[in-house]
């Protein structure tokens, strides 16, 4: 009967309407544009350069080549290189013209990826690629915390094969690093201790020290299995294997990388600046292109630092007024610098306080969003404290994107370590940036952008994301938040802070500027603790142009705002005006001037 009913299948037009399905869902048909040619080839090429980053495959929530890490070698970067070149060449083959507006944008954006990316490769030498603020000695165990996630037993003997990976891996960066040294590219001296630190507190307890408790990976892997529904002989067994590779992986490889970091502080010079490098003003002019996306030469941007710091110390001083306050600009932020009725107690419950302080705060302008854009995040967002064995040398705050396929929420991270680096007067300010309407509104909203190519979605600019994170400290006072004058103090204390990076920035690694030199400046125009303006100035040292980008990203955006209400008047919309920001991804700041000119155009 089967093979009966088959047959007469096979000569009916229901079966013929079958195969034609059945094919348009196997094969389907090949794009006919221009524009739809090209979109295969991004995405082609996405997929690409995927395959050569299993970590960032991790960090997209895909679970391809699970088991192994990055490959930090220079044939890898040799081969990188070549990818880039080809991925060029491909590109200019689509016939510009015959493409769509969105599809020419990406065209430009792509082409300027991959010229960048070539640009990239002669200066690749030029960073520290293990510093107090980032590294392999701090990134690996973050990356297995937080990003490395075990749904199945397959999960948790990947995350093993990781374990057994990172000797590999670590060698390739000491072979990096001995590299620089031979060009004599090598961090200040000060920096290697903080590295040896963070390497340290990675080697304390089980299975590194006996008789202590599991140590940060250890206790990671076993909670994480301890979920799992597999018998608890095999958790066991899981576990010793673990154990197995963390005592012959993961503690070699972290006791190579700390004897290598001695011997670089042996050679690290006490200057400090990209000027000390050979070829370094030459190579910091090329950063700050990349970094801030424009034509802006270092005397200009340190011009532009000094005449903002001027415009925000008057704004200070209007606001020490309103207060009632007598006396110099400079004393009025000292008693704020000093007084303890704006510091949480450095304690348990202080910490405790200060994280549900900041979910209020979230929570609070969270309702009122729609009053500002139309397109809202759907990731969740957390607030978390910095994991101990990082917080010592880590920055004040930062954000993680979340997972694609929603697993991950967004998590603004924040510094506990020593509470007087994040005061309460700043506490609003800081929360706006890195969570919302900040860096996760923006994040998450560029994920959501379906019809985009995925290198556009899921890749960014520094100016574009930390000038929307600036600018977006500040656009809550258009809901009425800030109603507490010393928080408003602290909204103006951060921007001055971004305002006085490009001083510093500048200063340092174009205009000799040493250290201390720095910090004295941060001391005279910012209330914020000592300990907070030495990690900073720290910051900028190791991470040459990338303070630039927050004030410059943030004028441009200001000035397109009131571009904007000048053409439109009456019909200018926020809510519009934003979305304009976010429609497109991501964008280099001359492309969102056009973008956003040729939407006020449209609209008078």
């Amino acid at each position: 009967m089967k093979h009966a009913m088959s047959q007469f299948l096979r000569g009916s037009p229901l079966f013929s309407l079958f195969l034609v399905l059945l094919c348009s869902c196997q094969t389907p048909p090949p794009p006919q544009t221009e524009s739809q040619r090209l979109q295969v080839f991004f995405e082609q090429s996405f997929d690409e350069d995927l395959a050569r980053s299993p970590q960032h495959m991790s960090y997209l929530s895909m679970k391809q080549q699970y088991d192994k890490l990055d490959d930090l070698s220079e044939q890898h970067a040799a081969a990188s290189l070549e990818l880039a070149k080809r991925q060029l060449e491909q590109l200019h083959r689509f016939a510009f013209e015959a493409l769509d507006e969105q599809s020419q944008l990406s065209y430009k954006l792509f082409e300027k990826r991959a010229r960048q990316r070539i640009l990239d490769y002669d200066v690749r030498y030029y960073s520290y690629p293990v510093n107090q603020m980032f590294g392999l000695q701090s990134e690996f165990p973050s990356f297995m915390v937080n990003i490395h996630r075990i749904d199945t037993e397959k999960d948790a003997e990947d995350y093993i094969a990781r374990l057994r990976a990172v000797r590999v891996q670590f060698a390739q960066l000491q072979e990096g690093l001995k590299k620089r040294a031979e060009l004599k590219i090598l961090a200040p001296k000060w920096v290697y201790p903080k590295v040896l630190d963070d390497c340290k507190n990675i080697l304390k307890d089980y299975p590194f020290e006996e008789g202590k408790a599991d140590s940060v990976l250890l206790d990671d892997f076993t909670k994480k299995v301890k979920a799992l529904k597999v018998s608890d002989a095999r958790k066991l067994e899981l576990r010793t294997a673990a154990i197995e590779a963390l005592t012959t992986a993961v503690g070699p490889a972290y006791r190579d990388l700390i004897q290598t970091v001695k011997e670089l502080e042996q050679k690290a010079p006490e200057a400090v600046g990209m000027w000390n490098l050979p070829d370094g003003l030459k190579v910091y002019a090329q950063m700050l292109e990349e970094t801030t996306t424009t034509q802006l030469s270092a005397d200009e941007i340190h011009a532009i630092g000094l005449r903002e710091v001027a415009r925000i110390e008057g704004e200070m001083k209007a606001l020490q007024k309103r207060l009632g306050i007598k006396g110099s600009l400079q004393n009025f932020l000292n008693s704020v610098r000093k007084n303890p009725k704006f510091y949480y107690p450095q304690s348990p419950e202080g910490k405790a306080a200060y994280l549900a302080d900041n979910q209020k705060l979230l929570d609070a302008i969270r309702v009122r969003l729609p009053e500002l854009f139309v397109t809202l995040p759907k990731d969740p967002l957390e607030v978390k404290p910095v994991e101990a064995y990082r917080e010592k040398s880590a920055e004040v705050a930062f954000y993680s994107s979340p997972a694609p396929d929603g697993s991950r929420p967004g998590v603004y991270y924040v510094n506990l370590w020593d509470l007087k680096q994040v005061p309460k007067y700043k506490m609003e300010a800081l929360a706006y940036h890195e969570g919302i309407p900040g860096h996760h509104l923006q994040l998450s909203i560029s994920q959501q952008l379906k019809d985009l190519p995925r290198f556009r979605r899921f890749g960014g600019y520094t100016a574009y994301v930390e000038g929307w994170g600036l600018y977006a400290e500040q656009i809550p006072k258009d809901l009425g938040f800030y109603q507490d004058p010393y928080s408003d103090l602290g909204r103006l204390s951060m921007e001055m802070w971004r305002a006085a990076r490009l001083v510093i920035d500048t200063g340092l690694h174009q205009k000799r500027w040493t250290r201390e030199q720095s910090i004295a400046y941060l001391e005279e125009h910012t209330p914020a603790d000592r300990g907070e303006i030495i990690k900073a100035v720290e910051r900028y040292i190791v991470m040459p142009s990338q303070a630039t980008a927050y004030m410059i990203g943030m004028l441009k955006i200001e000035e397109l705002r009131s571009k904007a209400q000048t053409a439109l008047g009456s019909r200018f919309d926020i809510r519009q005006f934003h979305e304009q920001i976010f429609k497109d991804g991501p964008l280099p700041l001359d492309l969102l001037e056009s973008r956003v000119s040729t939407w006020i155009d449209q609209h008078k």
